[in-house]
């Protein structure tokens, strides 16, 4: 392999960076180009699975992972009606113990900086921000890629510019991403503010008819993240991001008649928030599973995370999905004497239809999740009856 191969990745949030730390790895230089002209702290929070922080480790990042994660003891979910229990899946030691790695939880921005850390350790990344991609193009073995008046060439082109990527756009030209008709209400709250029956090192899951609720530790159990993902799509006049002030009332409303500890949980927001509103709001947006190879991958330009496979977060994978496409990234790429563009098909062979059935996982689980009347019932039994191995996921786990 020639020491001058490049790779241009086009975003900066954390499937460009794990992919760039991957590649890095892998003997490539790596340039990075992201728009935004620094990186912002988004407060929200992430799951990561076994699958995941086993890859974290392997890149040498288990030290900086513990630095800042949680590592919750169980996974609980109840009935949001009654506040019941229904199910529990110990995490912590068994997650270690049956899948060779742990489970994490952990604040957006503390996974991107531990993967731009990453990053720079291996020497082969440069990182430019306030740098647009307008369009690429092929040029023989070369690839270009427009930023303003400046073009620059790689090897090869990885679009991991999210959901509304312009990398894909170009590439597939399938529109943009539609809106799934859940609505996502994220809150960082403060776990030394909060009453003492909220505060927990558990993943909680509440489970109610067109609703469900998500809280877990993140900063070593320091802060609260909680997300409240109800089924309705946003006023014409509500926009996505622009009703901090509303969404106090709004969430209220959603969660009435439902059990104490939850009018509690969101009761105790506003004072315990740890940004200046207690939350934001998101129109959850993803598109249909990918069906084939040629979907993240065609000639020298490949997609990556919410570029290539947005997908509902019910089943807390989208940046684990992302990471795993960078560790394949990194081991395709890192083939000597293949050409470059049988190493990025075969990155997308090895990755579509994991993505695919993790895409489509996590559309049934909202179904599941959002039941009403006698399939939220039989749904509630399944879960008393079955518990841990109904919550466990080996498939997605293991190695």
């Amino acid at each position: 392999m020639s020491a001058t191969q490049q790779l241009l990745v086009a975003g900066g949030g954390i499937a460009a960076m794990a992919a760039a730390c991957a590649v890095a790895r892998a003997g490539w230089e790596v340039r990075v180009y992201e728009r935004a002209p620094v990186f912002a702290e988004v407060g929200a929070g992430l799951q990561l699975g076994p699958n995941v922080t086993r890859v974290l480790r392997a890149w040498g990042l288990d030290e900086d992972l513990r630095a800042v994660a949680a590592y919750p003891e169980r996974l609980v979910v109840r009935s949001a009606p009654s506040g019941a229990e229904l199910g529990v899946l110990p995490l912590a030691s068994r997650a270690e113990h049956r899948y060779g790695a742990p489970y994490a939880s952990i604040h957006r921005a503390d996974l991107h900086a531990l993967l731009v850390r990453g990053c720079e350790r291996t020497g082969r990344v440069q990182l430019n921000l306030g740098q647009t991609l307008t369009g690429f193009r092929e040029q023989g073995d070369a690839v270009r890629v427009q930023l303003g008046r400046q073009e620059v060439e790689g090897d090869a082109l990885l679009g991991a510019d999210g959901l509304l990527s312009s990398v894909r756009a170009q590439l597939l030209g399938d529109g943009p991403p539609e809106p799934v008709g859940d609505l996502a209400y994220r809150g960082m709250l403060d776990m030394a503010r909060l009453p003492a029956s909220l505060r927990a090192n558990q993943v909680t899951v509440w489970l109610g008819p067109a609703l469900h609720v998500v809280q877990y530790p993140v900063r070593g159990g320091a802060a609260l993240n909680v997300v409240a993902i109800v089924r309705g799509r946003a006023p014409a006049q509500g926009g996505d991001l622009d009703v901090p002030a509303r969404a106090q009332a709004e969430l209220e409303r959603a969660l009435q008649g439902l059990c104490a500890p939850l009018h509690e949980l969101i009761a105790a927001a506003p004072a315990a928030s740890l940004n200046d509103q207690p939350w934001r709001r998101w129109v959850l947006a993803a598109r249909p599973p990918v069906s084939g190879a040629d979907q993240m991958a065609r000639g020298l330009v490949a997609l990556a995370g919410d570029a290539a496979h947005p997908m509902r977060p019910y089943m807390a994978q989208g940046a684990g999905m992302a990471i795993e496409d960078a560790a394949e990234l990194g081991h395709a790429l890192a083939m000597d004497a293949v050409e470059v563009r049988t190493r990025l098909r075969r990155y997308a062979l090895a990755r579509w239809q994991r993505c695919a059935r993790v895409q489509e996982r996590s559309r049934r689980n909202g179904e599941v999740f959002h039941a009403r009347g006698l399939v939220r019932v039989g749904r509630d039994a399944s879960i008393r009856l079955f518990g841990e191995r109904l919550l466990d996921v080996p498939w997605l786990y293991g190695l």
